[in-house]
């Protein structure tokens, strides 16, 4: 057992870290890394805990605080960077491992404990989100802890762990919303009509204290962003929470787009996030269904309390999402430690000659495939959509009676992060009227990669092309100079004008 567990945490050291290096390799790729680590060099810049900004002056309404609260922190203690920003996700990711641990080997043993946390940090949106800046993970912890919580002590644990299911709460409350909720009581009550004989066992919770303590550590801050920027509340319940998923292309999302998906897509997510173990899981119920015999087959854990628990906690986000049409795959992430704890004890019990063999590469294989991308990125042989290279290639040549760079049309969210919210966004009127300017020697405006050399000349006769990725031209436009300005007062009239 020693020996096994020697190898299992090898296994399980290597996966984390590998994630860990290639955090700090990768670039923010548009658009949900760049436009939240925006979010958070904001606040940890501004010193605003309260308010999230979108961009000076625009409050980020569309999410609780906790993700940016932690992110800012990362940036104030090991300063600035992508792996600083991502770091906070890696250790709520290494938190829900270890509850998993926990609660496996509390319903099972060792062996399948070592294998749901294995399972768990191998699938792919488990490893994705595990080095991303994102609130998903935020949620996913809160909700994990709140169930693993009631299902320790519905089985017999006590002490921290009834306290414990309410701080899960909490961190739900403070990452996505009311949505924690929802996704914690649709197992808890399913699972108590499953076994109405349990129900006198949640005498153990101190659910009124609780309550109160979940009210005053969560409910203080909804006050105070209400407060502070009013409409938030209407926005943020009624709008995030009813119509965003009740309409398909909801138009009301002040910070992006709705995602039109067909109903029911959320199943196919579920396949993507859980790659590459939940299609083999699924292979195994098909096997059971169809009566095949020896243990490669999985059997549905309908009569065991602690198994059917698992089994409901992983089900909810898929039966929640199911109506809904705008939807995305990381809303699967607080399903994957429940279903990595019923593939862990399925895969742990495995004697099967072929599939105990294919074990080590389905461990391997997220790891590997998403090692070998970042990869590919950093050395320049796999273009991504980021602008860190446009950007960095302008702070480095940019004299003091330059424009600030300036993007037709369209400012993607990683050109804001990496100009540290100094690039602008202009039209071709704001064109005409800035290019007329005093005071500019050299104007640096993005286009689309696509754009003619024709386009090109109708925008100016004089642009030289500079640099070229995969979405844009970066163009150096040079102006006679009738009059000479300071560089902050040239900047100051192009942003305060634009």
């Amino acid at each position: 057992m020693s020996k096994r567990f020697d190898i299992w945490f090898l296994a399980l050291a290597a996966v984390l870290v590998s994630r860990l290096i290639g955090m700090a390799l990768f670039p923010f790729a548009d658009t949900t890394e760049p436009r939240y680590a925006e979010i958070a060099r904001l606040m940890a810049e501004t010193g605003d805990w309260i308010t999230p900004w979108f961009e000076p002056g625009v409050p980020f309404w569309g999410k609780p605080p906790l993700s940016f609260w932690a992110q800012a922190l990362a940036i104030k203690v090991f300063g600035l960077s992508e792996f600083s920003l991502r770091l906070p996700s890696w250790l709520t990711t290494l938190a829900m491992v270890w509850l998993v641990w926990r609660l496996a080997k509390q319903l099972w043993n060792v062996q399948a404990a070592l294998w749901s946390s294995l399972v768990f940090a191998t699938m792919a949106l488990t490893y994705i989100s595990a080095g991303a800046v994102m609130t998903d993970s935020f949620l996913a912890l809160g909700t994990t802890l709140t169930l693993v919580s009631f299902c320790l002590v519905m089985s017999g644990e006590d002490g921290p762990w009834r306290w414990l299911f309410f701080i899960g709460l909490v961190i739900g409350l403070l990452s996505k919303g009311p949505l924690a909720v929802v996704l914690v009581g649709i197992p808890i009550v399913l699972w108590l009509l499953l076994f109405k004989h349990e129900a006198a066992r949640l005498r153990k919770f101190p659910w009124w204290r609780g309550a109160l303590l979940t009210a005053f550590l969560a409910g203080p801050w909804y006050l105070l962003a209400e407060l502070k920027t009013p409409g938030f509340l209407d926005y943020f319940i009624v709008g995030e929470h009813i119509r965003r998923f009740l309409d398909p292309g909801w138009t009301g999302d002040l910070y992006g787009s709705a995602h039109d998906q067909p109903k029911g897509m959320i199943w196919l997510f579920w396949l993507w996030a859980s790659f590459p173990w939940g299609i083999v899981a699924l292979v195994g119920v098909i096997a059971g269904w169809l009566g095949g015999r020896g243990t490669g087959r999985i059997r549905l854990p309908l009569s065991h309390p602690g198994s059917c628990f698992l089994f409901v906690s992983a089900l909810a986000p898929m039966l929640f999402f199911t109506p809904a049409g705008n939807t995305l795959w990381t809303y699967v992430l607080p399903s994957l430690p429940f279903t990595a704890m019923l593939i862990g004890r399925w895969i742990s019990d495995m004697d099967s000659a072929r599939l105990f063999a294919m074990r080590p590469l389905l461990v391997g294989l997220v790891p590997v495939l998403l090692t070998v991308f970042v990869g590919l990125t950093t050395v320049g042989l796999k273009p991504f959509k980021t602008e860190k290279e446009l950007v960095s290639y302008y702070l480095q040549v940019r004299e003091p009676v330059d424009s600030p760079l300036l993007y037709l049309d369209d400012l993607p969210f990683s050109a804001r992060y990496y100009s540290r919210g100094t690039a602008m966004e202009i039209s071709e009127d704001d064109w005409k009227e800035l290019r007329q300017r005093d005071g500019v020697r050299r104007f640096y405006v993005a286009v689309p990669e696509d754009w003619s050399d024709r386009e090109i000349a109708v925008l100016s006769s004089s642009a030289d092309k500079v640099l070229r990725n995969r979405r844009y031209q970066l163009l150096a436009i040079e102006t006679p100079v009738r009059k000479l300005q300071s560089a902050s007062s040239a900047d100051g009239a192009l942003l305060n004008d634009s």
